[in-house]
């Protein structure tokens, strides 16, 4: 994110992710991802 990754690239990632980590992983750092975008300034969890 300090590089310019966008919500919806960490998205793209978590999906990627899922395929090869698995879905349940995901499911689990879902709230974690959003929790970081909420906390970051000007990247909240309306974009």
């Amino acid at each position: 994110m300090d590089n310019g990754l966008t919500k919806a690239q960490a998205s793209e990632a978590l999906t990627q992710l899922a395929f090869y980590a698995g879905w349940p992983n995901v499911f689990s750092a879902l709230p974690i991802v959003k929790g970081v975008f909420e906390k970051r300034p000007g990247q909240g969890a309306s974009r």
